[in-house]
């Protein structure tokens, strides 16, 4: 008879945040390192951490002595036998994995699951050779485990039913959000995940806008925490490379993972982030620190004065008609543009040299305007190869007449922003067509897992999937490139006016 123990193998900063949580809720835990005295070690430190909390007042005092008692130090394997659940949280490698697992299965009842923490690894794979494989199953937490309040309950594809709801009830008995997955390459949020960087240095190779640039973007028009390259920093990119070129091997080389050269550049140079003093950002005296040390650029010519702009897309013109009266500009109502007008584009996946083109409108003086995200921020423009300097000065300072910065980049199909969020939200939406995980859990783990603005699929669904559908296309069309594809799980829910959350019967 198991008696509800749970079992942390590995005592690292993982291993302990799940024990950590699990005690604070009532279970019993036993903690377990192949390294002599590390699990002694890791429950003076959660000692350590209960104490701080108390002094803090946000443990009560009784509550911490109660989950010290709670916490049990097993020598060897054989302590763990009690368990009714073991969670190994140890280095990340396969085989190392298969072999703890097979020793824990000769310890441990029949009926025990084996929950692995694996991030990356198949649970297939770490299951196959057992006895018991139906056994196991992932239990993805995220660093740090008491502050990150989601985990991937991963189903193998030997997994029985049982054993993943079993792990989700845990979950949520731990006070997490718990988001069931299929045994795929980075299950949700790793998967989720690859929209954000992976696009952000796509603008960055195609030398549309410097890296503080496209930060801010992404940070004041799409409402991110923080920039792709802010973020790289932050995670180091001995971490985040590895994490992006195998997620893109493992699919095969799918174009919409596809990494940059750049990142193996920087890391033969050392350049890892905020850990070595120097990343994409400088750190320390004399560095930058991100985008937000960078300063705005600063407009000297005076304000346009006539302005007419593009009813190619209505919906978008009108935002900036109400941009440009804001910031004192006069809105022409001609047909045509005026001779001394300038000439403002809204495109929608579009490059401005397309508008122009299609449009039959003067080069010289024409910008565009993204016009899809809020602008009361930051406000972005578009040159082309064309613009004259002395136009590209008036509209950036009529844009920024009213004190909202202003940037001003290069012609690109699909811009900054634009390109960036339709790109992860496409990567959900095909998570979703793959039957990965339900368009919910999708946006619970990328909402609690990745902190971004909105789940991707609600954020399709704000957005519009008829629009996105448009800006995928156009930018399919436009650079040829696969990784801009539609996924069918956009394109149908637009052509039949559903929510991308939709669920098929």
């Amino acid at each position: 008879m198991l008696e509800g123990m749970i079992g942390i193998v590995g005592c690292g900063q993982m291993g302990v945040g799940i024990a950590q949580v699990a005690a604070q809720a009532g279970y019993r835990v036993v903690l377990h390192d192949a390294r002599p005295d590390a699990a002694s070690t890791a429950r003076g430190v959660l000692a350590e951490t209960w104490g701080r909390l108390v002094a803090k007042e946000r443990l009560a005092p009784q509550a911490a002595d109660a989950a010290m008692e709670r916490l049990e130090v097993a020598a060897d394997m054989e302590g763990l036998a009690r368990c009714e659940v073991v969670v190994e949280a140890i280095v990340e490698n396969l085989d190392a994995k298969r072999g703890l697992f097979a020793a824990l299965e000769r310890v441990l009842a029949p009926e025990a699951i084996l929950a692995t923490n694996t991030s990356s690894l198949s649970v297939t794979a770490i299951a196959a050779a057992l006895q018991r494989p139906e056994r196991v199953a992932g239990f993805h937490f995220f660093n740090p485990v008491p502050l990150m309040k989601v985990v991937e309950v991963v189903d193998g594809l030997l997994t029985a039913p049982p054993v993943g709801d079993r792990l989700a009830a845990l979950a949520t008995a731990w006070g997490h959000t718990a988001v069931r997955a299929k045994d795929t390459p980075g299950f949700i949020v790793n998967h989720a995940g690859r929209g954000f960087g992976t696009e952000g240095l796509r603008v960055l190779a195609e030398n549309i806008a410097p890296l503080a640039v496209i930060d801010r973007v992404l940070r004041d028009c799409a409402g991110f925490k923080l920039g792709p390259f802010e973020l790289l920093d932050v995670t180091g990119l001995d971490v985040s490379t590895p994490v992006m070129e195998s997620i893109y091997h493992q699919y095969y080389e799918e174009p919409r993972y596809r990494p940059q050269p750049i990142l193996r550049t920087m890391q033969a140079a050392g350049l890892l982030g905020r850990k070595t003093g120097r990343g994409f950002y400088s750190y320390g005296e004399g560095g930058s620190g991100g985008s937000r040390g960078v300063a705005d650029r600063t407009w000297t010519s005076a304000p346009a004065g006539r302005v007419w702009i593009s009813p190619a897309r209505p919906d978008l013109a009108d935002k900036v008609s109400g941009i440009v009266r804001l910031c004192g500009g006069q809105v022409s109502t001609a047909s045509l543009p005026e001779d001394d007008a300038l000439i403002v584009v809204t495109p929608l996946g579009e490059d401005t040299a397309a508008c122009v083109q299609a449009q039959g409108l003067d080069a010289a003086r024409t910008v565009a305007v993204d016009a899809l995200f809020p602008m009361d921020r930051r406000r972005v423009l578009m040159s082309s190869p064309a613009l004259t300097p002395e136009w590209a000065e008036r509209a950036g300072a009529l844009f920024a007449a009213d004190g909202v910065p202003v940037d001003m980049v290069r012609d690109s199909a699909g811009m900054i922003a634009q390109r960036v969020v339709a790109h992860i939200i496409n990567i959900a939406c095909e998570i979703a067509q793959q039957g990965i995980a339900t368009p919910t859990d999708i946006d619970r783990a990328v909402t609690l897992g990745l902190a971004y603005p909105a789940g991707p699929l609600d954020w399709g669904d704000r957005i519009g999937g008829t629009v996105l559908l448009d800006l995928l296309d156009t930018l399919h069309r436009t650079t040829a490139d696969p990784r801009y594809r539609p996924s069918a799980w956009l394109r149908r829910r637009a052509h039949l006016n559903l929510s991308l959350l939709a669920e098929e019967i």
